[in-house]
């Protein structure tokens, strides 16, 4: 891992991922977490303090870079909720079958290699009647939009730590075998419209 992937890539993304509007849909989604929690992407733990302690266990906290790790610390020490770290890719999830209630996806999806394998693992964890919980920035509605998404992604992947500005969110969910319960979408504020294109909402295992 080079100099800039371990120290100055992390605080680029705590930064981009932590602004308001942003913090906002965060604060909306979290909060209907319950039970054992997988998050997956945890990166600096911002999410933690939007974890309702009345309806949480503890949160099994999924995030391979050790520089968002050290980021995560001071959440991760404030957190209103028991955190477990987890620090391996998304594709390989150290859990049993059915052993999780909610799974918590937010910013993380356009950056793992292989999201297939990632959401066949998360499939894999949650329970029958579990949820998961999805905010995820992608591709875009307007063909204009999306085809600077589509041209730009190649070299923004190279600095973005992977992360891809097109992936279709709610697609992938559903071709991994997800059924979306729920879904709404927006543009950030302030934000260029090929990185800030946000669908959220609920997914379930199919019965």
């Amino acid at each position: 891992m080079s100099l800039y992937e371990d120290h100055v890539l992390p605080h680029l993304i705590n930064r981009a991922c932590s602004i308001g509007p942003v913090m906002k849909l965060r604060q909306q989604l979290v909060p209907q977490a319950r039970g054992d929690v997988l998050e997956v992407g945890m990166g600096s733990g911002v999410n933690l303090q939007y974890y309702n302690p009345d309806r949480v266990n503890s949160v099994w906290g999924l995030e391979p870079s050790e520089g968002m790790r050290r980021i995560a610390a001071r959440n991760v020490a404030e957190a209103p909720v028991e955190v477990k770290w987890l620090d391996l890719p998304g594709e390989r999830i150290p859990l049993e079958d059915n052993s999780v209630d909610t799974v918590l996806l937010t910013f993380t999806l356009c950056t793992i290699p292989d999201w297939f394998q990632a959401l066949q693992q998360m499939k894999r964890v949650l329970k029958p009647d579990g949820q998961l919980l999805f905010c995820e920035h992608g591709r875009a509605p307007e063909p204009g939009v999306r085809k600077w998404q589509d041209r730009l992604t190649p070299a923004w992947r190279k600095v973005a730590g992977g992360c891809h500005l097109n992936r279709p969110i709610t697609r992938l969910l559903e071709s991994a075998g997800f059924e979306i319960e729920s879904a709404d979408s927006l543009y950030i504020q302030n934000t260029p419209k090929i990185a800030g294109f946000v669908t959220y909402g609920v997914a379930r295992k199919p019965e």
